[in-house]
């Protein structure tokens, strides 16, 4: 069982930055692939970004060049680091945890096991 919480969400204005944080319980955080997704009112939880291993990360077209995943396995946490914010990025952001290695899988968010509580980011312009 993983148990993740969220953090450093809040208000910003348009053009601004924040950095989400997402603490994990357990020991086998590093085996987990983490990712962190968004979901806006009315409308479905998309894809952000996603970091296998220390290595390999993954975002969304929409993030690219904007915002950057890290983790640190030693303090059990993954960051998002939001820079250049619109009001579309405007959501609920929730970090998950999963097994599925698979690159189409990594997008999915159905094919990650634990969830966080969310935290929201609002961006104003």
């Amino acid at each position: 069982q993983v148990q993740l919480v969220e953090s450093g969400g809040g208000l910003v204005q348009a053009g601004g930055s924040l950095t989400l944080s997402c603490v994990a319980s357990g020991r086998t955080f590093s085996s987990y692939v983490m990712g962190w997704f968004r979901q806006a009112p009315g409308k479905e939880r998309e894809f952000v970004a996603a970091a296998r291993r220390s290595v390999y990360t993954y975002y969304a077209d929409s993030a690219k060049g904007r915002f950057t995943i890290s983790r640190d396995n030693g303090k059990n946490t993954v960051y998002l680091q939001m820079k250049a914010l619109k009001p579309e990025d405007t959501a609920i952001y929730y970090c998950a945890a999963g097994t599925n290695r698979e690159t189409t899988a990594i997008i999915t968010p159905r094919n990650y096991n634990y969830w966080g509580q969310g935290t929201q980011v609002t961006v104003s312009s």
